[in-house]
């Protein structure tokens, strides 16, 4: 059993087993970039970092739902303005359906930003009768047969794209990308349903209804309009999963929430990482580098996760049960959630941890929870297929139900 007392340090994950990890040729070369990384500005702040962790809190107490969204492995070609506007499209319009379904506040999060990287069950393929490296993301490899050599100068490449990517995000929310006032803009091009794009329609008149009679009673006046009406948060997500990148941009600042402002351990690549089925062992380097730092983190589970592991694991991650600190993604697959789900439940409730959960991608679609509530709306937008969308769910019956999208 780990000692969860031990001490810890950003570099204390390379005393601890690794899986998932790359070979490069020229290790002193990796160096240097990691120290240029090293060098270059946090991408986001701990004050950011702390507000997604209250919001995951209130996900975790029933309160509000989580929606995430985005590719399953980032390409450096995606940093650009049109696949970045219609990913934050799609978040947009699904957060607006529930929020006007469910009357809940949603915390948005997008697989935007970083996530480049991608673990692999081999590490070599065959190509035309011979083997060549395994495509492991565009911050270790290129996709070309040709270009499989790990290449450290792409984890500077993943640096500035996660950059440019942040910053037009940043730029077009702060300038009215997500203003409640104009939601007709987040146009439907890509949903070739019909009656999908009047029921999301539907919504957006009604919502642009009650706008103008709050405008009316002067309540929607230039002088008095909510923030909440003219941008959103959202957070960015990547799995974790290259530790020396990680390393690299993990920070001691002063923390927003001590009155002292004592410095903490801060990812400053990413509002949320989490840890893969592959890299989930307790005693494990991702595990090790992950439970030192502040952002929230998610951690996937699925049928190979045994119930009685699960104490363990989140007890290294966070030894201080905080609410909201971890998320569980579940990935079972569509139809072994009975099989799995309640185990898992019961042996979180037991280990006294209240975590987000959230289902992760599956085959198929489906808006009927474990527990049998309905919600037919969450199928407006199922037929996008060029991102992933999860969404967490707790009933007004139940704290421990999910609806797979």
């Amino acid at each position: 059993m780990a000692n969860h007392s031990e001490p810890w340090s950003p570099s204390s994950w390379q005393s601890k087993p690794i899986k998932q990890d790359v070979t490069y040729d020229d290790e002193a070369h990796v160096e240097r970039v990691l120290q240029k990384v090293a060098h270059l500005p946090p991408l986001v702040t701990p004050a950011e970092i702390m507000k997604l962790r209250e919001q995951l809190k209130e996900v975790a107490l029933g309160n509000s739902f989580l929606l995430q969204g985005g590719d399953c492995a980032e390409l450096f070609e995606y940093c650009s303005q049109d696949p970045i506007e219609s990913k934050l499209k799609v978040l947009l319009q699904m957060s607006l359906v529930l929020t006007w379904g469910a009357r809940t506040s949603v915390v948005r999060m997008a697989r935007m930003a970083g996530q480049y990287a991608k673990p692999r069950s081999k590490l070599t393929e065959m190509y035309e009768g011979r083997e060549i490296l395994s495509f492991r993301g565009d911050n270790v490899n290129g996709f070309d047969p040709n270009d499989r050599k790990p290449d450290p100068e792409r984890l500077l490449g993943a640096y500035f794209h996660s950059a440019s990517t942040l910053n037009y995000v940043r730029a077009i929310l702060s300038s009215g990308f997500a203003d409640l006032h104009r939601p007709s803009s987040w146009n439907l091009d890509h949903v070739r349903s019909s009656p999908l794009r009047q029921e999301y329609q539907t919504i957006v008149d009604r919502l642009l209804e009650s706008l103008d009679f709050m405008r009316t009673i002067g309540a929607d006046s230039p002088q008095g309009i909510p923030s909440s009406l003219n941008t959103v948060d959202i957070f960015m997500s990547h799995e974790g999963l290259l530790l020396e990148y990680e390393q690299s941009l993990t920070r001691h600042l002063p923390s927003p929430t001590d009155p002292k402002g004592e410095r903490k351990w801060y990812n400053t690549g990413a509002h949320f990482l989490w840890i893969g089925d592959r890299t989930r062992q307790p005693d494990g380097a991702h595990v090790e580098y992950m439970r030192g730092i502040e952002n929230p983190i998610g951690v996937k589970v699925g049928p190979t996760t045994k119930p009685e592991d699960l104490p363990e694991l989140l007890n290294r991650i966070d030894p201080k049960k905080e609410i909201g600190k971890i998320t569980l993604i579940t990935r079972y697959g569509a139809g072994n959630v009975e099989k799995y789900l309640p185990a898992h439940i019961e042996a979180v409730k037991e280990s006294g941890h209240v975590v987000v959960w959230r289902e992760g991608s599956t085959v198929g679609s489906t808006d009927t929870t474990l527990c049998g509530y309905h919600h037919g709306r969450l199928n407006l937008l199922s037929g996008v297929k060029f991102m992933d969308v999860h969404v967490f769910y707790r009933s007004k019956n139940s704290k421990s139900c999910l609806i797979l999208v």
